[in-house]
């Protein structure tokens, strides 16, 4: 099918392109299914219709509470590091650097994290939801006279005491890893209460099994041609030179190169048209 919906299909079509069934493909169905994994992973890592946007739920137990609020010197900790440091150029001291437990499991389909929004707790102080709250009092107090009030006044003092919120309070910060699943949050445990809820707004790999349009992408067809190619000719280099009958000679060397070409080319295109750039270079 020219327009392929499930992995099989999407496999078939590039064999297709590289000329079967008129020529023979010399590729195993288990370099196939290698190439295919290889080519769904960099659709979802690198280009930005691989991913999707979203806001995943999480609500806090008493269990990460103690996780993330355990010391590590006692044995609850996952990890630590010796290392030495002259800090007063005096010579060498050494001290030891903790990873405790303070990480939440995140699915493996999570690719990014851009930001954990600020824990929900009765704890904390500033902008929050309990009924000491500016919110809640302004609700409760000024609602009645909403109908005599100008919205750019009060545009204008909410920014004021987000602006206070955000300079005074602790937010939340984390560090996430992919190869990991796990998102470390640096914050202090103590403020927290079980029954809150974390919400992180994050990349997911686009599910191709799903979302069978992606099997259809013009660029996962092209990308995984190539990869195709290249095994192709790969596994025929050592037979470079062989004549066959009628005189054909194999050049398993010149499908590798033209392959690895192509391949150096579609990565070039995706960095410059079909990747998210980083952050810092978004105008």
């Amino acid at each position: 099918m020219a327009q392929p919906a499930s992995r099989q299909e999407l496999i078939d079509y590039s064999l297709r392109q590289l000329g079967a069934p008129v020529l023979e493909i010399n590729v195993a169905e288990e370099q196939l299914q290698d190439l295919m994994d290889d080519a769904i992973q960099f659709y979802q890592e690198r280009h930005y219709d691989g991913v999707t946007e979203n806001f995943l739920k999480y609500k806090i137990t008493q269990g990460d509470i103690d996780r993330g609020t355990a010391k590590a010197d006692g044995g609850s900790g996952i990890g630590s590091m010796t290392a030495s440091a002259d800090i007063a150029g005096n010579g060498s001291t050494d001290f030891k650097y903790y990873e405790s437990s303070n990480f939440l499991q995140v699915p493996a389909n999570v690719i990014g994290v851009k930001k954990v929004f600020k824990v929900n707790s009765t704890k904390a102080m500033g902008m929050s939801g309990n009924m000491f709250s500016f919110k809640y009092q302004l609700m409760m107090n000024d609602i009645y006279y909403w109908g005599r009030t100008e919205l750019l006044g009060y545009t204008m003092a909410m920014s004021y005491l987000e602006t206070m919120d955000f300079i005074l309070n602790t937010h939340t910060r984390c560090r996430f890893n992919m190869r990991q699943d796990r998102l470390y949050l640096d914050i202090d445990w103590n403020e927290v209460t079980a029954g809150d809820y974390l919400i992180l707004d994050c990349y997911l790999g686009l599910s191709p099994d799903a979302y069978t349009k992606v099997y259809n992408d013009v660029f996962l067809k092209r990308y995984l041609t190539s990869l195709i190619k290249r095994q192709w000719g790969q596994n025929l280099i050592k037979f470079q030179g062989v004549k066959l009958p009628g005189g054909v000679e194999l050049n398993g060397r010149q499908i590798y190169d033209d392959a690895q070409g192509e391949l150096s080319d579609i990565r070039d295109e995706m960095i410059s048209t079909y990747e998210i750039p980083p952050l810092d270079m978004i105008a």
